[in-house]
C-alpha cells in the first residue's frame, strides 16, 4: 500500500514549530509495510490545500494528514477535504453533543466556533477524540470515482492527540484493507566515522543489493554517530532473517568501526563495559564544556559507574582542580597531548577514579598562536595506562564540541575493550 503523508499548518512553513508528526507517520506506516514516498507541508490556504491533498490522493492508496481540525478561522482541513472529496459538510449532532459535554465537565463555557469540529465530509467515519477537542477524520475519495476506494485520514496536528488516533482507528484500518502480505523492518548499526569512509566501506554490499533486491543501505549522520541504516521488505516470517544477514555481512567489512545497535549509544556502551569491569570514571573537559558528562548522565543508571566531571575551561581549573602543571601549560599549551595526558590523570585522582577520560581542544572562531581551529586532544587513563590521540575537526563550534566528544567516548570504549587505538 502506498500512502502519502500530509502536514498542515502556516508555522510549519515558517519554521516556528518543528514538525515531528510526518517523521513519527511515517516510521509507523513503514514498520507495518506501506511504502511511503512523499510528505508534503501546506500552509492554512484553501487553494493550496486542496491541490495538495488532490494531488496527494491521485496519487497513493491512501493520505494521512495532520493539523488544521481546531476551531479557530485558520483551522480549514475539514473544507480542504470537503472539496477534494466532493462531499459537503453536516454538522453530526453526535459530535455537537460530544464537545459541549466536555466543555460542561470542565466548568467551561464553549465558544461557539468549537461546534465547527462538529463538521464532518458527508459519507465520512468520525474518529472519536480522547484528548483535546478535535475528532478526526476518515473520508472516502469522490464518490463514483476510482478515488472512492481510497481513504483520507484527518488526524489533529498535537502530536500526543495525532499519536493516539493514528493507534486506535488509523493503523487498523489501513492494514484491513492492505492487499501486500509484505511488511518492512529496519535495523541500524551505530559506528564513529566519517560517512564517505562508511561508504566505500560498504559499497560491495551496495552492489550485491542493486537492482530490485528487498534489501537497503542508508546511511544517517548525527552529531555522535553514523547510522547505518539496513532495511529489507519481504513477508514477514523472513523478514528479519533477510536483516540478520546483512547485518552480518555489514559487521564484517566494518569491523570494531560499529560500536552497537538500534539503541545504543557511545555512552551507554561505555557505561556497560565499565560497569562489566566493576570500574568508576572521572572526567575532565575543557572545550566540550561538560557535553561528555552529559551524555553519559544521559544514560539511565550511570551513577553506578560514573563518578563527575570536572568542566575545566580555565588554565586556573586546570592547575587548581586537576593537577596539570603550570609549566606543562607554558611549555606545550593547553591543546597538546602533555595537557590532555596530565588532565586524564587529574580526572582520575580528583575523583578516585579507576578510570579517567579527558578531552582539550580549540572549538573557534578564533584560533591561538599553538593551535588550529578544530584540534582537540582525547586522553584515557586506565589505572595508570594513559592513552592519548589527536583529532581534527571542521565545522562551525557546535559540530566541533560534538564531535569531539563523541572521538573521547570512542577513545574510551577501545581503551575499555584492548581494541586498537
Amino acid at each position: 500500500m502506498l500512502v502519502e503523508v500530509v502536514t498542515v499548518g502556516t508555522e510549519l512553513l515558517l519554521g516556528q514549530i518543528l514538525d515531528t508528526n510526518s517523521a513519527w507517520l511515517a516510521d509507523q506506516l513503514a514498520k507495518s509495510g506501506m511504502n511511503v514516498h512523499r510528505h508534503t507541508k501546506v500552509g492554512d490556504n484553501l487553494e493550496r490545500m486542496t491541490e495538495v491533498f488532490g494531488a496527494a490522493l491521485s496519487r497513493a492508496d491512501a493520505v494521512v494528514s495532520t493539523g488544521g481540525l481546531g476551531p479557530t478561522q485558520d483551522d480549514i482541513t475539514r473544507e480542504a477535504i470537503a472539496e477534494v472529496t466532493g462531499r459537503p459538510l453536516e454538522r453530526r449532532p453526535e459530535l455537537v453533543h460530544a464537545v459541549t459535554e466536555l466543555f460542561s465537565r470542565r466548568g467551561r463555557e464553549m465558544p461557539l466556533s468549537n461546534l465547527r469540529q462538529a463538521d464532518v465530509p458527508q459519507g465520512g467515519e468520525v474518529i472519536p477524540f480522547r484528548i483535546g477537542t478535535a475528532p478526526g477524520l476518515i473520508v472516502p475519495g469522490k464518490e463514483g470515482s476510482p478515488a472512492e476506494r481510497k481513504r483520507l485520514y484527518a488526524l489533529p496536528g498535537v502530536s500526543a492527540e495525532m499519536k493516539e488516533m493514528f493507534t486506535r482507528a488509523v493503523l487498523p484500518d489501513l492494514l484491513a484493507k492492505m492487499q501486500s502480505p509484505l511488511t518492512i523492518r529496519s535495523r541500524e548499526l551505530k559506528c564513529w566515522v566519517s560517512e564517505s569512509l562508511l561508504a566505500e566501506m560498504l559499497a560491495p554490499r551496495f552492489a550485491v543489493h542493486a537492482g530490485s533486491s528487498p534489501v537497503t543501505i542508508a546511511f544517517l549522520a548525527s552529531e555522535g554517530h553514523v547510522r547505518v541504516r539496513l532495511t529489507a521488505r519481504e513477508a514477514p516470517e523472513v523478514v528479519d532473517s533477510l536483516l540478520d544477514v546483512e547485518e552480518a555481512a555489514c559487521r564484517e567489512i566494518l569491523g570494531d568501526l560499529v560500536f552497537g545497535c538500534d539503541d545504543d549509544t557511545l555512552a551507554k556502551v561505555c557505561l556497560d563495559l565499565l560497569l562489566a569491569q566493576g570500574w568508576t570514571l572521572g572526567a575532565a573537559e575543557s572545550m566540550t564544556g561538560g557535553k561528555v558528562g552529559e551524555w553519559i548522565t544521559d544514560v539511565p543508571g550511570s551513577s553506578q559507574a560514573f563518578l563527575g566531571s570536572v568542566v575545566s575551561y580555565s588554565i586556573s581549573a586546570k592547575t587548581d582542580i586537576l593537577g596539570v602543571p603550570s609549566q606543562v601549560l607554558r611549555d606545550y599549551g593547553p591543546v597538546s597531548d602533555p595537557v590532555a595526558r596530565a588532565m586524564a590523570k587529574g580526572a582520575r585522582a580528583c575523583f578516585g577514579a579507576d578510570v579517567g577520560v579527558a578531552v582539550t581542544g580549540s572549538a573557534g572562531p578564533t584560533p591561538d598562536d599553538r593551535s588550529a581551529v578544530g584540534d582537540v586532544f582525547h586522553a584515557v587513563d586506565v589505572q595508570g595506562n594513559v592513552t592519548v590521540t589527536h583529532s581534527h575537526f571542521n565545522g562551525e563550534r557546535r559540530l566541533v564540541k560534538a564531535f569531539a566528544a563523541a572521538s573521547t567516548l570512542d577513545l574510551l570504549r577501545r581503551c575499555l575493550s584492548g581494541m586498537s587505538v
